[in-house]
């Protein structure tokens, strides 16, 4: 008998897999959806878990809100770009291999945010960490939609959704616990055991599927996309940067408008032109599926911009640590899970329209309380305002995505969820870009008002000046020309720092604006109950 080399028994390890792993065992489905709760945890924690680090990120690079946002939006952004391509490349090169690809993606991206020497290779790396991200998410979900019957395919995709839920809340506990007791790189580092665990079990578990009709790729429409969002959102956060004197009217900025106008308007062509384009923009004709759309990017809005800017308030005006910023989150992502079946069965028993609008109202109530955060509000205070959004999200999400697929015929709800989702990301990503360019704008504003506002020569200022110089002195020990010098430091610090959080509060106070705009479409959606046993249009 020929003896094995240690090569030869590793690749007859992998080849001969296991009885259970085998196709026709009625355990390989739940282990392929383990395989796919791995892949889906690590994506979506990754849109959450780099928040509460980006103030030591900021120190660490000596960069501005203006740069540092990029660290959030390039995720985003490379994510939505790549959610619509994933389903053809899965369906032309095979499920298995694009889910691979795309977890090995995602895990080198990590490997390079986690080395990144500056600012610029780190959202370069965060790009490639998003397209990872963009192949996971879709491709996993449509995994497990193929390899559960009908009749438990419900349950499988409630524990899919669990995965993202932990993460949501988790996520950015386990970023605070790193940035405090290692280091900012580790929030990424993380990633790489666990994404070369992830690439092991898929090999090892999961069957090749291909879809035996490929459609036609839509370049144009991907190239025009790709060039339209990137340059938009540039223009629009570099528009008030430090780095631009000319502001607006800055020739690269006008040159970056400009071409975004025109390859939105080669997308938004070729897409209702081609055959087979690569968004299905007819679906937006839907009107539930439209106006369903554009709460979900309002919502985007405001979400994931006041997301991006809670932590840097807390850390940077109230000096939480990172693991204290972080685990404010945590109730949200639970209180989202734990609503979200309670407002599914809810919404079948009344109008889905009453749980959407409480939603969207709590959700606004919430930005409009966090518009009047001081330099003394109280953690109880903060975490109110945090159960009230986590509630909102649960009683909001269920219901508006079954009104909006309400209408549209089933060999359409495929393309129709990946649209809702880049919706989502697209309203993510502006979003951010949005709330950061007004909060660089107002920061400035709120500067020159304050400062302005102090006359050295009033006797107010005088008397403040003189107290935190004594105080300096006696507490101490210092000169009295240091303490004078120092307490005229202090009473601008203070300034700057009161500067700082009216600019939060201004932007809380729009997310809170754009997110109120979302109750309008919701109204205008079309619902339908029992009522004698027929459906009737309310």
């Amino acid at each position: 008998m020929r003896k094995l080399t240690p090569s030869h028994r590793i690749r007859k390890a992998i080849r001969g897999r296991n009885e259970q792993f085998h196709p026709s065992h009625h355990r390989y489905k739940w282990w392929v959806l383990i395989n796919v709760m791995i892949g889906t945890f690590m994506a979506v924690l990754d849109s959450t878990i780099v928040n509460v680090g980006l103030p030591k990120i900021m120190a660490s690079f000596g960069v501005g809100i203006d740069k540092i946002e990029w660290v959030v939006t390039a995720y985003m952004l490379s994510l939505a770009v790549a959610l619509p391509t994933s389903g053809w490349m899965a369906d032309r090169f095979g499920n298995k291999k694009m889910y691979f690809w795309g977890m090995l993606l995602f895990t080198v991206g990590s490997f390079l945010c986690g080395i990144s020497g500056n600012e610029n290779a780190l959202i370069i790396s965060r790009v490639i960490q998003g397209l990872g991200a963009g192949c996971i998410m879709p491709i996993g979900m449509a995994i497990v939609s193929r390899e559960f019957p009908p009749e438990r395919r419900g349950v499988a995709l409630g524990f899919w959704a669990i995965a993202a839920a932990a993460s949501v809340s988790f996520g950015p506990l386990i970023g605070g616990y790193l940035v405090d007791n290692f280091s900012w790189p580790l929030i990424f580092d993380v990633n790489v055991p666990v994404g070369i665990f992830g690439l092991l079990v898929t090999i090892i578990i999961q069957r090749e599927y291909k879809n035996p009709r490929v459609r036609n790729f839509d370049w144009i429409g991907f190239i025009s996309v790709s060039i339209f969002l990137p340059l938009i959102l540039y223009a629009l956060t570099e528009g008030n940067a430090a780095t631009n004197s000319q502001g607006w009217h800055a020739p690269y900025i006008l040159i970056c408008f400009a071409i975004s106008f025109i390859s939105l308007a080669v997308f938004i062509t070729t897409e209702f032109v081609v055959k087979e384009p690569l968004i299905d923009l007819r679906l937006l004709g839907n009107y539930n599926f439209g106006m369903a759309n554009i709460v979900m990017f309002v919502f985007g809005i405001g979400m994931f911009g006041s997301t991006f800017l809670l932590p840097l308030y807390l850390q940077n005006s109230l000096n939480y640590t990172a693991i204290q910023s972080g685990a404010v989150f945590m109730p949200v992502g639970i209180l989202q899970g734990l609503m979200s079946p309670i407002a599914g069965l809810w919404s079948n028993k009344s109008n889905p329209k009453i749980p959407m609008v409480l939603g969207v109202v709590l959700l606004g109530i919430s930005f409009f309380m966090n518009g009047f955060l001081t330099y003394l509000t109280e953690h109880d205070f903060i975490m109110l305002t945090l159960y009230m959004r986590g509630f909102a999200m649960g009683v909001l999400f269920t219901p508006l995505t079954s009104v909006a697929m309400l209408e549209l015929p089933p060999h359409k709800m495929s393309q129709a969820s990946g649209l809702f989702n880049v919706i989502r990301q697209l309203g993510g990503s502006f979003g951010v870009a949005i709330l950061s360019t007004l909060l660089t704008t107002r920061l400035i504003y709120h500067t020159q008002m304050y400062g302005g506002a102090i006359d050295p020569n009033s006797q107010t200022y005088q008397n403040v000046k003189r107290e935190v110089g004594y105080h300096v002195q006696h507490e101490i020990g210092s000169s009295p020309a240091a303490a004078a010098q120092l307490s005229q430091q202090v009473v601008s610090s203070q300034v700057t720092k009161e500067a700082y959080i009216q600019g939060i509060d201004d932007d809380f106070l729009v997310a809170g604006f754009f997110t109120v705009i979302g109750v309008v479409p919701i109204l205008l959606l079309h619902t339908r109950k029992k009522n004698a046993g027929q459906p009737v249009r309310q």
